[in-house]
C-alpha cells in the first residue's frame, strides 16, 4: 500500500495534537511524519505510533517531499502558508476560517458532499465544528424532505477555543489566578452568549459561520439559517438545539428511519428513558449523535432536534483525517 508523506501544521496545539492521535488511531498510511508548529515549539517531542518526532518551526520550505497537510494553526498562518505548501505539490486540508467561503475551495463533509474533493485546487477546507455536525445531520433529511429554514442554537464547551479556552475553565473552577482570559468574562459556573467577535448588525462572526457554510456545503442557497452561538462549561463535545422547517410533510418515525441509517450519525431518541445525545457521552467519540425528536406543532411540517458532537474530533481533526482518507482512495 502507498504512503503519503504526512505534515500536521500546528502540530501542538489542541486540534492539532488530535489530528496525531486520529492519524494514528485510524491506521491512517503515513509515510514521514512531519510535525511543525511557530517557533517557540521547536524541538517539542509527540508521539505517534509509539516514536517519538520532533516539532519543527513552520517556515515556506517546510512542505518539501509532503503528499498532504493537515492545517490547525489559525487563519493568518494558513493565508500565510498554505500557497507555498500547494506550490510544493502539497494537497492542503484547512482547519482555519481563511478559504471556507472561497468559490475556488470546497468545503467538504465527507458524508455530505464527498465528490466536492476532487474540485480542489490544492486546498480542501474543513468547515466550523458547530456546522459539521448540524449538516451531518440535515443531508439526509433535506435530501428527503426539502429544508426551508433552520433555528440553531449552540451550546459550545470551552475547547472550542483551543488551549486557552480549556485552561481559562480549568483554573476558574479551581480559584486559581489567570494570567491571561480567552472569554471577556468568567466561564466557570457561567454562561456566554458570544463565540467569536460581534458584527454590527448584533450576530457573531461564528453564527455568520454557521449562515454561509450550511448553504455552500448543502449546495442550497436557499435554506435559511437563523443561528445563536453560546459558549458553556463543558470540557468538549458541542451541543445544538435544532428547529427544522421542511418544505413536504414529513412522517415522525420515517424521520428517525432515515436518520439511524444515516452515515455517520447515531439516533438517540428514548427521552422517556432518559436516552438522549449528550457532550459527555459524545466525547471521544467520532460520530454525531441525535435525539429529542419531536414535531413543532406552531409551524408547518416543523422539527425539533438536539444534536451533539465531539468538536475536536468530528468537528475538527477527525473531520480533515477523512477527507484525506477519501482524497486517496480517489
Amino acid at each position: 500500500m502507498r504512503r503519503y508523506n504526512t505534515a500536521v501544521v500546528g502540530a501542538t496545539g489542541l486540534v492539532g495534537r488530535k489530528m496525531i492521535q486520529i492519524l494514528e488511531e485510524r491506521k491512517f498510511p503515513v509515510g514521514n511524519l512531519v510535525l511543525l508548529a511557530s517557533a517557540r515549539s521547536e524541538g517539542t517531542m509527540l508521539t505517534f505510533a509509539g516514536m517519538s518526532h520532533p516539532v519543527h518551526t513552520l517556515t515556506p520550505d517546510s512542505f518539501s517531499g509532503v503528499d498532504v497537510a493537515l492545517f490547525s494553526a489559525g487563519g493568518a498562518v494558513s493565508k500565510e502558508y498554505a500557497p507555498h505548501a500547494v506550490r510544493a505539490g502539497t494537497l492542503v486540508i484547512d482547519n482555519s476560517s481563511a478559504f471556507r467561503m472561497d468559490p475556488e475551495v470546497p468545503l467538504v463533509v465527507p458524508e455530505v458532499n464527498r465528490e466536492t474533493i476532487f474540485r480542489h485546487k490544492g486546498i480542501i477546507a474543513n468547515p466550523n465544528c458547530s456546522t459539521i455536525q448540524m449538516v451531518v445531520a440535515l443531508k439526509p433529511l433535506h435530501d428527503r424532505w426539502r429544508i426551508r429554514r433552520v433555528v440553531v442554537s449552540t451550546y459550545q464547551s470551552v475547547t472550542g477555543a483551543g488551549q486557552k479556552g480549556l485552561s481559562q475553565l480549568e483554573l476558574e473552577v479551581a480559584k486559581r489566578p489567570l494570567r491571561e482570559k480567552k472569554f471577556p468574562h468568567q466561564i466557570a459556573y457561567n454562561i456566554l452568549p458570544q463565540v467569536d467577535i460581534f458584527f454590527d448588525d448584533g450576530y457573531t462572526r461564528e453564527e455568520y459561520k454557521m449562515v454561509e457554510e450550511t448553504k455552500k456545503i448543502l449546495g442550497d442557497d436557499t435554506v435559511k439559517v437563523s443561528p445563536t452561538c453560546v459558549r458553556v462549561p463543558v470540557y468538549g463535545g458541542h451541543s445544538e438545539s435544532v428547529n427544522v422547517e421542511f418544505e413536504r410533510p414529513f412522517d415522525l418515525e420515517e424521520v428517525r428511519e432515515t436518520l439511524r441509517s444515516a452515515p455517520g450519525v447515531i439516533l438517540q431518541d428514548e427521552p422517556c428513558r432518559s436516552e438522549y445525545p449528550m457532550p459527555i457521552t459524545a466525547w471521544d467519540r467520532d460520530e454525531v449523535f441525535v435525539g429529542r425528536l419531536r414535531r413543532d406543532a406552531t409551524v408547518l411540517n416543523g422539527l425539533n432536534m438536539w444534536i451533539v458532537a465531539d468538536n475536536l474530533r468530528k468537528g475538527a481533526a477527525t473531520n480533515a483525517v477523512q477527507i484525506a482518507e477519501e482524497w486517496i482512495k480517489g
